[in-house]
């Protein structure tokens, strides 16, 4: 399975009506289309940047989507008000302990790995680091994407709320860090966003 993110660095005043735009014209029009399998999207509302991911059965559903996603996409930066870039994942590692519901906050972190340790990376994630996320309190769901030509990936780890994910920041830094440098990878930038929209239906992929 594969996912396109759609990230925006809008103006924090625009924020609002753009979550209101995914939500309205986006999702039903994403959903409506061949393959397609939900949506999420998740904001900063201080810094503005907002990450919207679709997700499709497979590459040749996403790839025909492309057109219909371009004119949303260009749309979506001009509610959210600021410049908007794209970029194609393969769906790794998805794991739902529960369903995200209103008041969900989610921590990303972005790296990169040469493409030849891609797929023992992405074992690592599967076989050590899942299971030291999995039970932490709070802990709804955790994805893997990547890019295996290029070796980018980013993990998402979503928790119940704000304070739940607080909770844990210092053991995720740790374990972050000692992930990293067992994957061979590379840090490239982390966040943590409020996950606003959670309608993404992608079967358990562990």
């Amino acid at each position: 399975m594969y996912a396109r993110s759609t990230t925006v660095l809008a103006r924090p005043e625009s924020v609002d009506a753009g979550i209101a735009y995914v939500r309205d014209e986006v999702m039903p029009a994403l959903t409506d289309l061949a393959g397609c399998i939900g949506l999420s999207l998740m904001v900063d509302r201080q810094t503005g940047r907002c990450i919207a991911t679709s997700a499709w059965r497979d590459l040749d559903d996403m790839r025909d989507s492309a057109d219909a996603a371009g004119r949303l996409r260009t749309q979506a930066g001009e509610r959210f008000g600021g410049p908007v870039t794209a970029e194609e994942w393969q769906i790794a590692v998805l794991h739902r302990e529960h369903s995200s519901d209103p008041g969900a906050w989610v921590r990303a972190t972005w790296v990169t790995v040469p493409p030849e340790l891609t797929e023992a990376g992405i074992e690592y994630y599967r076989s050590a680091v899942l299971p030291q996320i999995e039970h932490l309190p709070g802990f709804r769901s955790a994805s893997l994407l990547v890019d295996t030509a290029s070796g980018r990936a980013v993990s998402s780890v979503s928790f119940g709320s704000r304070e739940a994910m607080e909770q844990n920041r210092d053991y995720a830094s740790t374990l972050k860090a000692e992930s990293i440098r067992a994957a061979g990878a590379s840090a490239v930038d982390e966040g943590e966003f409020e996950l606003v929209i959670a309608h993404l239906r992608v079967p358990e992929l562990v």
